[in-house]
């Protein structure tokens, strides 16, 4: 509880001293305005200074004031943009401090929508805890209203029910429920947790306290009911009928790709394909997302010339295709076995891409290595180096596979090497059956010097096993070196040894 209380303690300090620091720095600085000047021409713009920050370079509080001191104009608007751009750009300490410093200036007004963006940025930067106390110090009720759903988010996001449910009850008391986003909120934690009773409940109160619906609502709804184990398919075809009843609420896209989905699970292919067709005359012209989920669905379905037309149809819509939207569709040509016509597609982005994303290559990569193909996988891997990609952990992984597969154990042994140089900026780990395997090779082969190398490497990532530090011990014995180091490693591990792993052990005093 003292160490608690402790961290809570800094944290709050944190943020007290961002605030006061504004405060006090600016009095400070405007006794050195002058000396800052000339830093700065009267070209220069004030968002183009701040954006040029690096996310852990300096603070843009004196960028302000000596902007300020200048004579320049500073509107509560501009401050807004400013801030905004550096979320953009996922600069979240530098935005809450541009908006700590407007809310200190007296001569500007904060609005309910600067509270909100405020506590999204507390939430990023400091946690729950310093969010809650910043929403209980937002002195008037609009500003309230406009930052509850962004904490509420934060209990969802972390899976938080009690909390949820408490600040729940609390924005009753104050009267601030008023739509369906904190309820659609609450069913997406409730589905999030398998709770799928509750999230009827949920509806029932939105009835009772006569809050219409959405379109989220009713499709929360319908995956609750298809989830819960006493509902199904014909309680989710009751909530679909009651929605098409609901004069406020517009039937799309979304909603019959759930109900298509709910068809799909429940091994009714014919009647999810024709709400899929149905789903299709939905679509926006305007926006790519719908055709996507579509051709998912129609390639579980096993459905290629729907896959197919899809995807033709999406290119009717403005704008670039974007990367995301080629690896959709490749994935659902291979998952259908049609390589020829991913191969195709895949040429097709090749020459339209402005940047090599390795993304789009991995899905073909993969597919020729899961039928045995390569050959074909190592000509496309040489093909994306001369393209300019950049290899990614998937990649190697990928080729690891196949290299192992068809017992090309050199070429695999440098593809983990690879890999594991990668891992520190990423959570991808290799499969054990792959680590184990390789370890294998190099006992086979007896590269002593690699093989610890490859086992620490091992060890570091969290992965070593006792099978694979009894390679290492017999590696050790082998070549008469004192297995000191493999026994910490074990240690470490807090791995217990068998009765094979003392016998080794014993060889070497023999």
């Amino acid at each position: 509880m003292a160490n608690h209380s402790l961290i809570v303690g800094i944290r709050r300090y944190k943020i007290f001293r961002s605030s006061i620091g504004f405060v006090l720095g600016a009095r400070n600085l405007r006794t050195h305005a002058d000396s800052r000047s000339s830093v700065f021409s009267d070209k220069q713009n004030l968002k183009s200074l701040i954006s040029g920050f690096k996310p852990s370079s300096r603070n843009p509080l004196p960028v302000l004031q000596n902007w300020v001191d200048q004579g320049n104009k500073l509107s509560p608007s501009e401050l807004r943009r400013i801030s905004r751009t550096l979320i953009k750009s996922k600069r979240y300490n530098h935005a809450f401090e541009v908006l700590n410093w407007m809310e200190n200036q007296q001569e500007f007004r904060i609005n309910p929508a600067d509270h909100a963006l405020k506590l999204e940025l507390i939430i990023k930067n400091y946690g729950l805890m310093e969010a809650e106390e910043y929403f209980m110090s937002i002195p008037d009720s609009a500003g309230k209203k406009a930052a509850y759903l962004p904490l509420l988010c934060g209990y969802v996001k972390d899976r938080d029910t009690s909390k949820a449910e408490t600040f729940m009850a609390k924005l009753y008391e104050l009267g601030l429920v008023v739509n369906p986003h904190p309820y659609n909120e609450m069913m997406k934690l409730y589905l999030a947790t398998c709770e799928y009773r509750k999230v009827r409940l949920v509806i029932q109160q939105m009835k009772r306290n006569k809050v219409p619906c959405n379109v989220l609502s009713y499709n929360l709804w319908m995956n609750a009911c298809d989830e819960g184990e006493r509902y199904g398919v014909a309680a989710v075809e009751t909530v679909f009928r009651e929605m098409q009843n609901d004069e406020n609420v517009e039937v799309g896209w979304s909603s019959l790709v759930t109900l298509a989905n709910v068809y799909m699970k429940a091994g009714q292919s014919e009647k999810a394909i024709l709400v899929l067709k149905n789903a299709e005359e939905k679509l926006s012209n305007c926006n790519r997302l719908g055709y996507f989920f579509i051709i998912t669905l129609y390639a579980s379905l096993k459905q290629k010339e729907g896959v197919l037309r899809l995807w033709e149809a999406s290119k009717a819509v403005g704008g670039r295709i974007s990367c995301a939207n080629y690896i959709c569709i490749l994935t659902s040509l291979v998952k259908l076995g049609d390589i020829a016509q991913a191969k195709r597609i895949f040429r097709e982005w090749e020459s339209n891409c402005q940047k090599y994303d390795i993304r789009v290559s991995n899905v073909l990569l993969g597919a020729y290595v899961r039928n045995g193909l390569i050959e074909e996988a190592e000509s496309l891997h040489l093909h994306t180096l001369q393209k300019g990609g950049c290899p990614n952990y998937k990649t190697w992984e990928i080729l690891i596979e196949g290299y192992v597969n068809r017992q090309k154990m050199d070429e695999a042994v440098i593809a983990m090497k690879r890999a594991l140089a990668m891992l520190k900026d990423c959570h991808w780990r290799p499969p054990q059956r792959i680590v184990l395997t390789i370890a294998e090779y190099l006992e086979k082969c007896g590269n002593f010097e690699y093989a610890n190398e490859y086992m620490t490497d091992i060890h570091n990532l969290g992965l070593g096993s006792l099978s694979l530090y009894k390679i290492l011990l017999r590696m050790h014995l082998s070549a008469h070196k004192p297995p000191l180091h493999v026994l910490e490693m074990i240690n470490k591990d807090k791995i217990e040894m068998d009765s094979e792993t003392f016998s080794i052990l014993k060889a070497f005093t023999g």
